[in-house]
């Protein structure tokens, strides 16, 4: 759990410090790319994390991802402009902490035991994004911007001292034969695709071309390398397993219902976190399926009470649309996780709990180019001439420069867009709930399945 405070507090507490550290360092036109090259580099390390560990153990490819995130923490502090700032924060992303830390606790408790547990793992996220904000504001208030990322160190020292006193682990001793080819070809297709989807609103179309086109025939060349390879990076057979399957397409639906909520209110933190402790304890009493198929439900009414959201409704309303998503996330989430570690023995864990993660984080950059440019399109199409006067809308200490009939206008074709975006989300959700529907009836923490019927054959 203090491991992956690190990565929970990362995207709210840096946020939060931004504007201060654009203000010292310039480059303004640079600054979405110190969160861009955060989550590129963290796409591309988690399934190489996951499968070292799967082979070297927990402890050294830990150590070692902790070691590069806190180099990089503590060189982000030191950084004299935007453009070393970025690169070490591509470094931080690269030292993937939470695959790894979410797959010891699958090591260490059993099936019904990690349901219970992923409700603490799942409240630590809930915690991060209420008190990190107003501990990023008072960093950068009281002492400097600068301690924003060194405060990682502290608590990543004292993770790693405590899991190397307290974590047994006695890997096997063999050789290996690392799949440096699969690695090869994992970076340069998933970087090429998590670039155009994240920066595609900056990217020239010849640009989106090259490397949609280059990260598909670098994908293309991954899937036939790990055919052949003795220990693959990214094992096609864990995709034969249905519930595999099932849970990482699940996670890569459920990226945009994330978004869908952040873009109402954070109101989805809290009750994420209270619905993985309800989901563990649902879970063991019942099967994976009635704990997912209870947060698919939650995931389409809380999109439903998204799209009904119009400027009239107001605040609450946008509220408990949120809130219930967060009901579906932390239902969803917990069951696809636990299901996903219980079908699978300690050799393949670290590769199919990071492959789960490997596409959340797709799914989300997929949802923010979508909902991105859905937006952008519904606001040209609606107010085409209100480019700047959109800005002002959504800056306080200008928003009274605008006549009451300009206000109007523009919050309609925000609520309007906005609608369209929270549709696609709900679509995402009914995936989403049809995946969870799909999910063995019989399997549970105390009920496991053989092998056959858990590959569905």
């Amino acid at each position: 759990m203090m491991a992956i405070v690190l990565t929970a507090t990362e995207g709210s507490i840096v946020a939060t410090a931004m504007p201060t550290i654009v203000a010292d360092l310039g480059g303004f036109h640079l600054f979405s790319w110190a969160f861009a090259a955060f989550l590129l580099t963290q796409a591309v390390s988690i399934p190489i994390y996951g499968r070292l560990a799967d082979l070297d153990g927990r402890k050294p490819v830990f150590f070692a991802g902790t070691s590069v995130f806190l180099a990089a923490s503590l060189l982000c502090g030191l950084a004299w402009g935007m453009g070393p700032l970025i690169f070490f924060r591509a470094l931080q992303g690269a030292g993937a902490i939470q695959p790894i830390a979410t797959t010891i606790v699958g090591d260490i408790y059993t099936p019904a035991e990690r349901a219970r547990i992923q409700g603490y793992l799942s409240g630590v996220f809930g915690l991060a994004a209420i008190f990190g904000p107003p501990l990023g504001a008072f960093l950068v208030e009281h002492v400097s911007w600068s301690f924003v990322f060194w405060i990682n160190v502290p608590i990543g020292v004292a993770s790693f001292a405590m899991l190397n006193r307290f974590l047994p682990e006695r890997p096997e001793v063999r050789r290996h034969r690392i799949d440096y080819a699969g690695s090869a070809l994992l970076t340069l297709g998933t970087g090429a695709l998590m670039l155009v989807l994240i920066e595609a609103q900056s990217l020239s179309g010849a640009t989106i071309l090259v490397f949609t086109a280059g990260g598909a025939l670098a994908l293309i060349a991954l899937a036939a390398n790990e055919n052949r390879a003795a220990e693959p990076i990214f094992p096609a057979a864990l995709w034969r397993n249905r519930v595999i399957a099932l849970g990482n397409l699940g996670g890569w639906a459920m990226g945009g219902s994330v978004l869908s909520a952040g873009l109402a209110l954070g109101a989805s933190s809290m009750s994420w976190a209270f619905a993985s402790f309800a989901a563990g304890r649902l879970m063991v009493r019942t099967s994976y399926r009635r704990a997912a198929v209870i947060g698919g439900l939650s995931l389409v009414a809380g999109a439903l009470l998204l799209v009904a959201l119009d400027p009239l409704r107001g605040l609450a309303w946008a509220v408990a649309g949120s809130f219930v998503i967060g009901i579906g996330m932390g239902f969803c989430n917990t069951a696809f996780v636990v299901a996903i570690q219980a079908s699978v023995g300690w050799t393949e864990r670290g590769v199919a709990t990071s492959s789960y993660m490997f596409m959340r984080i797709v799914g989300q950059s997929v949802g923010a180019a979508v909902f991105g440019a859905v937006l952008n399109f519904g606001l040209h199409s609606r107010a085409p001439e209100a480019a700047d006067s959109v800005n002002r809308l959504l800056d306080p200490g200008l928003r009274h420069s605008l006549s009451t009939a300009e206000l109007a206008h523009l919050s309609n074709a925000i609520a309007s867009s906005l609608q369209l975006v929270y549709i696609i989300a709900g679509l995402a959700a009914v995936v989403t709930l049809a995946l969870a529907c799909a999910l063995p009836a019989a399997l549970s923490p105390t009920r496991p399945l053989d092998s056959r019927s858990a590959r569905g054959s």
